[in-house]
């Protein structure tokens, strides 16, 4: 079965930053010459996650108070005392509770996303930076 491997960038700000990436995706899935099979959308790091959500400013707005209120900000995370200079304890907390990845599936080179799921990425971190992920699509 063949697969094709997409990597992508993109630039976040951190403090549980939401960009939506399902253009991006549904544009390599379509131009990927696979008919239909699955698409696993990874990021490359340990304080961001990959979610599919319904994408408007309210579910924003809750997500970042989810995530402020289970998992706060605290200089006494273990992370932060051991580590001199660090504080995103929490935003690799974060990423680890919510994970790197989803899988998707396409079909006539289309993802097969319900009416209102979109693809995001997450940023936790308390700094900007631009994010690594990697599209793996595997498919006939």
């Amino acid at each position: 079965m063949p697969v094709k491997t997409v990597p992508f960038r993109v630039d976040m700000a951190g403090d549980t930053q939401i960009e939506n990436i399902t253009k991006a995706v549904a544009h390599a899935v379509a131009g990927a010459g696979l008919h239909a099979g699955t698409v696993t959308v990874f990021v490359k790091h340990t304080t961001a996650s990959i979610m599919i959500i319904e994408d408007e400013p309210g579910i924003r707005a809750d997500t970042k108070a989810f995530w402020d209120r289970v998992v706060p900000a605290d200089p006494r995370w273990q992370h932060n005392t051991r580590n001199p200079g660090e504080d995103n304890g929490h935003s690799h907390l974060r990423g680890q509770l919510q994970g790197p990845s989803v899988t998707i599936p396409f079909a006539d080179r289309a993802l097969m996303l319900g009416t209102w799921q979109q693809i995001v990425v997450v940023d936790f971190d308390t700094r900007a930076r631009t994010r690594e992920l990697v599209l793996q699509i595997i498919g006939e």
